[in-house]
């Protein structure tokens, strides 16, 4: 009759030591380049310039949020992560907690993250959206949790994924 199954997909992340700054810096930047070049190459080339600065900005923004709330819900990873080896856990006070990381939690997450983002264009927000970025990167130098300011309000980690799950 109408049995709800859980959606097959990959399997969940095996928890290993905390990711190092380098395999988030790829996560990232690989996570960003998937979103943010069609996003840039579709503004730039369907609005005028200073329009597609604004909407480019908050589209990424949106689009960032959606992308990485979804697949950090689902299986902890999202397609930059997978390259990087690297998942995001549930962290409790001692360390990664057993269970998903749920949707609420990776919205926050990546809301933390992306909201500065639509911030960019407006002269004094886009400022302090950068000042934002350098103290969010400085943070995954403390260890032994190094969990950047997004980490810390969703209480997440950053671990790296052990091979041959």
């Amino acid at each position: 009759m109408g049995v709800d199954r859980p959606v097959a997909g990959p399997p969940a992340p095996a928890v290993g030591e905390t990711a190092e700054p380098g395999q988030r810096l790829l996560a990232r930047v690989a996570d960003t380049l998937i979103v943010g070049v069609p996003v840039v190459l579709l503004t730039h080339a369907t609005l005028p310039q200073a329009t597609a600065e604004i909407v480019a900005s908050v589209g990424l923004a949106g689009l960032l949020m959606l992308y990485e709330s979804v697949q950090l819900a689902r299986w902890g990873q999202t397609l930059g992560k997978r390259l990087a080896g690297v998942a995001v856990v549930p962290a409790g006070p001692q360390g990664p907690e057993d269970g998903p990381l749920g949707l609420g939690r990776a919205v926050l997450r990546s809301a933390v993250y992306a909201l500065p983002i639509a911030a960019r264009p407006v002269p004094v927000l886009g400022a302090m959206a950068g000042v934002f970025w350098v103290a969010n990167a400085a943070l995954l130098f403390e260890r032994p949790r190094r969990q950047a300011l997004h980490d810390r309000v969703a209480r997440t980690l950053v671990v790296r994924v052990r091979s041959g799950r």
